[in-house]
């Protein structure tokens, strides 16, 4: 392990690199993505929003009551269609030809809003459209039911009611529930890959790994050695990295959404331990196969892709909790990352599952490594 870590202190730029950059990297992500979305809803909500309207003459009133909620009805383009599929027009709204004698007959008079609901710039124009049509519906049935001495609670047999049953922080921690866990499982997974590369393909392309296995030292001792090395490399930049986090959820009105209390940066530095012990012992057994350091970093394509499954499972289809899925790579580190970030308390009989079973998983690896480290193949330069 001391050997290891000597010999990656030399190169002090590549430490750097291996410490700094997530830790440096992740609250700017944070903060930028943040600021951008916050940004993006105030302006949308906020500016008057230009909405072209095909047969504003046939509906005035509605002109007037959606200048007062700020959507200025503008003069729709000679072909709607395509200037919405060319993201020149967000929302639109076409008022259907029999609207004024069906207004005047009592009936319900015919409107469409056309969007593109593939275009995500589109989305909250498109809510503020709906929301005031929503509200100008309901204000003129009102009115007609008082003309007609009718009281307007009689068209309302339910008054319902929301209670949000979630905690703030949970609702505030939603907006990082998509990529907080990956980049969390990712600085843990891959923070003491880039020394195994060094220690396994390097030393066998510089023909220093014969020497070493030469020696009367267990080849247990040896993989262990190395492993313990990247693991704590792996953990001073989990540790940067949390910090960091930490750091920025003080920066900023968005940031503070995270309220990432030192007893939550614990539970993460505990959840994601494992996940450092078992991406080194992976790596140590997929990068002793390697004749040089190029083909060992070949490997970082496909490991790079392992956490952001559960990300995208749990976009695709959402499921509920479940006891099992805490004995799961990857997906028992996002649930409990999740509970973690939605200030949940996590159950003893969760925390002893997911430990026995990540450690569990971290052991094999450890073996299987030391197995490939006993092949007489690997003692053979290449």
């Amino acid at each position: 392990m001391r050997k290891e870590l000597l010999d990656i202190s030399r190169d002090r730029r590549t430490l750097a690199l291996m410490l700094l950059m997530t830790p440096l990297l992740t609250p700017l992500l944070i903060l930028g993505m943040s600021t951008l979305a916050e940004k993006r809803i105030r302006t949308q909500m906020d500016q008057t929003l230009e909405v072209p309207v095909l047969g504003a003459e046939r509906a005035p009133n509605l002109v007037a009551f959606l200048a007062s909620r700020g959507i200025e009805v503008v003069a729709p383009p000679d072909d709607l269609d395509a200037a919405i599929a060319r993201q020149d027009v967000d929302v639109a709204l076409e008022i259907a030809p029999d609207f004024t004698e069906a207004w005047h007959a009592g009936r319900a008079a015919g409107i469409d809003v056309v969007s593109d609901s593939t275009q995500r710039n589109a989305e909250v124009p498109a809510a503020r459209v709906r929301s005031a049509l929503e509200a100008y519906g309901q204000q003129v049935g009102a009115l007609r039911l008082v003309a007609r001495g009718i009281d307007p609670g009689v068209a309302r047999p339910l008054g319902v009611g929301n209670r949000d049953l979630a905690s703030e922080a949970a609702r505030q921690g939603m907006a990082l529930s998509l990529f907080l866990p990956y980049l969390l499982i990712l600085s843990g997974f891959l923070g003491g890959v880039y020394l195994i590369v060094d220690a396994t393909g390097g030393e066998r392309e510089r023909q220093s790994l014969e020497p070493l296995l030469a020696t009367p030292a267990a080849r247990g001792a040896i993989v262990s050695g190395k492993m313990a090395a990247g693991c704590a490399i792996g953990l001073v930049a989990l540790l940067l990295t949390l910090l960091a986090l930490k750091g920025s959820s003080h920066l900023g009105d968005t940031a503070r959404m995270l309220d990432l209390r030192w007893l939550a940066i614990g539970k993460l530095l505990v959840i994601l331990l494992p996940m450092v012990v078992i991406g080194t012992a992976l790596f140590t057994f997929l990068a002793a196969a390697a004749k040089s350091v190029k083909e060992a970093q070949t490997h970082m394509s496909w490991l790079m892709l392992l956490p952001m499954i559960p990300t995208f499972v749990l976009m695709v289809n959402p499921i509920k909790t479940e006891l099992w899925q805490f004995t799961v790579p990857f997906l028992s580190q996002n649930q409990m990352i999740l509970k973690v970030v939605r200030a949940e308390p996590i159950p003893a009989d969760i925390w002893g599952i997911y430990l026995g079973a990540a450690l569990a998983l971290a052991g094999l690896l450890w073996l299987a490594a030391v197995r490939r480290y006993g092949q007489e193949r690997l003692a053979v330069a290449g």
